[in-house]
């Protein structure tokens, strides 16, 4: 919407696109969704949805049933999904503040990848 709206290009443009390309794949919903009307947006739908609501407002083809068809859940089962559910998390969160509305609220690049290094080692370790 920054570029699209007119704005110049800028490193926080650079970072709100990331934000929002983030938050789209996400949820699988673009930021001109039908439902994204009346002061709702993509990034408003993704806040309010922090943590506690994580994986509802998920794509579901990102939702993987780990335990699905199973009786009983194995402790490992259950702590890998609760890894996936904090990266997802995680990964919101940085969507979030990267597509802020103010471009000094924002993330820089560097601080991106930090984050993202941190959710890579959590994921996998």
């Amino acid at each position: 919407m920054e570029y699209g709206a007119g704005g110049l290009e800028s490193p926080q443009g650079d970072i709100y696109s990331y934000g929002i390309l983030l938050l789209e794949m996400l949820t699988g919903k673009k930021p001109t969704y039908s439902m994204f009307s009346e002061g709702l947006s993509l990034h408003n739908y993704r806040k309010m949805a922090i943590p506690e609501g994580v994986t509802e407002v998920a794509d579901a083809r990102l939702l993987i049933p780990y335990h699905e068809g199973q009786m009983r859940v194995t402790q490992h089962q259950q702590e890998m999904e609760d890894k996936f559910k904090e990266c997802l998390v995680s990964l919101a969160r940085i969507g979030v503040v990267c597509s802020d509305e103010f471009p000094a609220q924002r993330m820089n690049i560097t601080n991106v990848i930090v984050e993202l290094r941190a959710i890579n080692q959590k994921f996998l370790h």
